[in-house]
């Protein structure tokens, strides 16, 4: 399944919100290193009840606005 995300980053709380079929994923990370992208997959994995791996990120890894597939 493919997933719109738009990440919204340095954020108070960690949080999903569905506005209009696209998943707004807040993370308390800064984007630095890819540390944003490994809590929006550690959020989305829990929030979906998967394991980590198999939440991957198949498009914007450097922006805001994402595809992410989950097996």
């Amino acid at each position: 399944m493919k997933i719109q995300v738009k990440v919204i980053t340095n954020a108070k709380n960690n949080s999903i919100e569905e506005k209009d079929e696209i998943l707004i994923v807040r993370v308390t990370k800064v984007p630095e290193k890819g540390k944003a992208n490994e809590a929006v997959i550690k959020l989305l994995a829990k929030h979906f009840k998967v394991a980590k791996s198999e939440v991957k990120i198949v498009r914007g890894l450097t922006g805001r606005n994402k595809v992410v597939e989950i097996d």
